[in-house]
This record gives C-alpha cells, sequence and structure tokens, in this order.
C-alpha cells in the first residue's frame, strides 16, 4: 500500500501518491452510501481523515468504522 515508516516528529507515514489513492477511495465511498440516502456522521468522517492523512493502517481503519457502526 506504500506506506513508508515516519522519518521523525510531523514526517508523514505515507507518500503523496498514496494519501490521493486514499482521498479518492473515501470520497467515493462516501458519494456511494449518499447516494443510498446516508450521511457520514462527524466520527465517521474523522476516521476517514485519520485514514486519509496516514495516521491509521487500511486494517486499522476498517476495525474504527465497524467499532463505530456496532454502536450506531
Amino acid at each position: 500500500m506504500n506506506e513508508i515508516p515516519p522519518t521523525g516528529p510531523g514526517q508523514p507515514r505515507i507518500s503523496d501518491e498514496e494519501r490521493v489513492r486514499r482521498k479518492k477511495a473515501i470520497d467515493f465511498a462516501r458519494g456511494s452510501v449518499r447516494h443510498e440516502g446516508v450521511v457520514l456522521s462527524p466520527e465517521v468522517e474523522e476516521i476517514n481523515r485519520r485514514f486519509i492523512d496516514g495516521e491509521l493502517t487500511i486494517d486499522e481503519h476498517i476495525k474504527e468504522i465497524k467499532a463505530v457502526a456496532s454502536h450506531g
């Protein structure tokens, strides 16, 4: 998934290309569920932001989304 380790405080964990790829995937998913009448909660959008910014791996992203869904 083109993840690269951080090189120091404040350094990105992923490449710019990976960030763009993640943003496109999240935007597509958001549009898909919106088409079904679902608006994502601010909590889910924060998880998405953290994934896009490289703070979460795909597995961590899925786990956090599932945790939110199980409480809602």
